[in-house]
């Protein structure tokens, strides 16, 4: 049975972006890409919801930019985590835990 691409709700977006985001600066396509090969191309990011949740993750002063060469040689904006962003993840995945194992718990019975 081939994979299903899944839509990400806003929340689950901003914890995947700050986890992308953990490892190293990645331009906006990076991260997309990133999440893609870390999910096996089960979770596609489009630029209509990537780039509306790095401005608002940077507003929130919870990821930075500074523009950069692409691998292609090519100027992009990269991104990176904040010292905030960190303890913004670790509190993200704390919640998430909890969530996705209310949601097992349910499905269980």
């Amino acid at each position: 049975m081939p994979k299903k691409k899944t839509d990400l709700l806003q929340g689950s977006l901003d914890l995947l972006i700050l986890k992308t985001l953990s490892v190293d600066a990645l331009h906006g396509w990076g991260i997309s890409k990133r999440i893609r090969q870390w999910s096996s191309g089960v979770l596609e990011v489009n630029q209509g919801s990537l780039y509306p949740a790095l401005y608002r993750l940077e507003e929130q002063g919870l990821i930075e930019a500074e523009w950069g060469k692409s691998e292609e040689g090519r100027r992009a904006k990269f991104y990176r985590l904040t010292r905030p962003g960190r303890a913004r993840l670790a509190e993200e995945r704390e919640e998430w835990r909890l969530f996705s194992g209310a949601v097992d718990a349910i499905l269980a019975n």
